[in-house]
């Protein structure tokens, strides 16, 4: 199993839009950048688990869990021409968008913010979402990360 951290704008595609959900699933579309593309082709599986992160927000952090329910396929948004994810020169038979179905799991007990992370960035190492400039939706979570950030959700806030 790999882990994953995905960011959405909590006023766009929250944590409590997903709980929300009907179909207790939901496609993760939208994605339009390369690396965080590649990210789900080359190494996201079905039966993954994800951090669900809240970004651009008063206070970004992790907020819950999510499972991929789905391995990769073409997001259909790339074809709709009235799509804010259009994009004219992706070819039906050689798709270039991905995107996966996600499922709640559950949420972290508290948020486990930016800042606090950065508090600790000696703990974290070469934690990819602490790194300057970092501005990938998807990027991979080592398991030492994924436990670090794990016990972080049973403290209090220091």
């Amino acid at each position: 199993m790999n882990y994953w951290l995905m960011k959405s704008e909590p006023e766009v595609f929250g944590i409590e839009h997903l709980k929300a959900c009907r179909e207790k699933t939901e496609p993760w579309d939208g994605i339009r950048n390369y690396q965080a593309r590649n990210f789900m082709r080359d190494g996201m599986k079905k039966g993954d688990l994800a951090f669900f992160y809240h970004s651009n927000c008063k206070q970004p952090g992790i907020v819950g869990i999510v499972d991929i329910a789905s391995n990769a396929y073409p997001d259909p948004t790339q074809f709709d021409a009235g799509s804010k994810y259009f994009d004219a020169k992706s070819d039906p038979d050689a798709p270039r968008w991905l995107m996966v179905d996600v499922r709640h799991v559950r949420d972290l007990k508290r948020n486990v913010s930016l800042a606090e992370m950065k508090q600790q960035a000696e703990r974290f190492g070469d934690f990819q979402l602490l790194a300057k400039g970092n501005r990938l939706s998807i990027m991979p979570v080592s398991e030492a990360h994924w436990n670090r950030v794990l016990e972080l959700e049973k403290r209090s806030r220091e």
